[in-house]
């Protein structure tokens, strides 16, 4: 596509940050050629317990060990990553005299492994560097290999980790997080079980329609938004039909990675601030907070940005045209219901033990979270209040 979709600010000043990167079969097994070049001498291979039994981290450590690396092994990783587990990497990490940092896993691997680099290099506790441009010094040498295809922390400059004691997630948001390089392998997908393809899937989607209606968007970052949101409605059903299928696969890894190029740059909004709260509080999957609010925050962006979900209803086959915004609003919002549960995902908060009592905690938690400076209709702590009651 030569062209935005929709009018932009070509003229207006934006940065884009992106790391190097291989995209393609096999492209795991490049790890070792660019560690020998970087003359690095032991590395911290941070992975969790899942990525390990299917075989990828000790792959990727025996291509390190070919090279002359020496390699450390950290699994100690949960889904959502706790800070207690950064810090703990980072002892690990300091001695153990490593140099450099390998990521194998999904997006709380590649979250936790740059956690460990920012403390490595900054020296204070990994709650410190909550916010924007926060980070100071960089971060040792990152490789990240992806292992899902949802969270594209591999190319982002975001870090998602859970504050336990305040049971919400923080965001880190800061170009120093970019890692050195991704090596983005559609092979690593064919171990991800459906339900966990599904939340990735749709967390990926979230990601390229966010950036789409971000007021930070530009024709760069539309660009990507666009070109994810047409290869993951197109081929993520049936990468979760045929496991094996690696023209499907890497459709939806290529999707994934459009949409951490355009998000990583245009930014988030209003599903992930609430994503953030709601998986820290009640220590749920990402990509299924996601795709149960996103309807209901659709709902709210609507009118001020009809033109860009004109377009995304275009991409996905939900047509509005010739009705009232009303319509349009409500017709894409039942839209998105149905996608979310043609992919299995089903249910609301409310069958995930979120209660009515929970709803103003989580509201005021998620006010704080920078994606919301993004969304294109700022929200009070009553919108957010409304959007998970309706998610309830």
């Amino acid at each position: 596509m030569s062209q935005a979709p929709v009018d932009s600010p070509v003229r207006e000043l934006r940065k884009f940050v992106a790391p190097e990167l291989v995209f393609g079969v096999d492209a795991r097994l490049l790890v070792g050629r660019y560690a020998r070049n970087w003359g690095v001498r032991k590395m911290l291979l941070v992975s969790d317990p899942g990525v390990a039994r299917a075989g990828w981290s000790e792959e990727v450590a025996e291509c390190l060990r070919r090279e002359g690396v020496q390699v450390v092994t950290f699994h100690g990783i949960s889904p959502n990553p706790r800070d207690h587990e950064v810090m703990a990497g980072v002892e690990v990490f300091r001695q153990e005299a490593c140099d450099s940092l390998a990521a194998v896993g999904g997006g709380s691997v590649m979250d936790a492994a740059k956690g460990i680099g920012i403390v490595a290099s900054n020296h204070e506790h990994i709650l410190k560097f909550e916010g924007v441009d926060r980070v100071k010094n960089p971060m040792p040498p990152l490789i990240c290999v992806p292992t899902t295809g949802g969270t594209s922390a591999d190319v982002s400059q975001f870090a998602i980790i859970n504050h336990t004691t305040g049971r919400v997630k923080i965001a880190i948001i800061s170009k120093a997080l970019v890692p050195d390089v991704a090596l983005v392998d559609p092979k690593t997908l064919t171990t991800v079980d459906a339900y966990l393809g599904a939340c990735t899937g749709m967390d990926a989607l979230v990601h390229a329609i966010e950036a789409f209606v971000s007021n930070a968007s530009s024709p760069l970052t539309d660009l990507h938004a666009v070109e994810a949101i047409r290869l993951l409605h197109g081929h993520l059903a049936a990468s979760l039909a045929h496991a094996d299928d690696l023209d499907e696969r890497s459709a939806v890894m290529l999707g994934s990675l459009e949409a951490g190029l355009a998000f990583s740059n245009a930014s988030l909004g209003c599903v992930h601030a609430l994503a953030h709260s709601l998986g820290g509080y009640l220590d749920l999957p990402h990509g299924e907070c996601n795709a149960l609010l996103l309807p209901q925050v659709v709902d709210f962006n609507y009118e001020a940005a009809p033109e860009r979900y004109a377009v995304l209803g275009r991409l996905l086959g939900c047509d509005l045209e010739r009705r009232t915004t009303s319509e349009a609003r409500r017709a894409l919002r039942q839209f998105m219901i149905e996608l979310r549960e043609s992919l299995g995902i089903r249910g609301a908060l409310g069958q995930r033990r979120l209660g009515s009592t929970d709803v103003p905690v989580l509201a005021d938690k998620a006010l704080r979270d920078p994606c919301n400076a993004t969304n294109p209709r700022p929200p009070c702590a009553r919108d957010l209040e409304v959007i998970l009651e309706e998610s309830l």
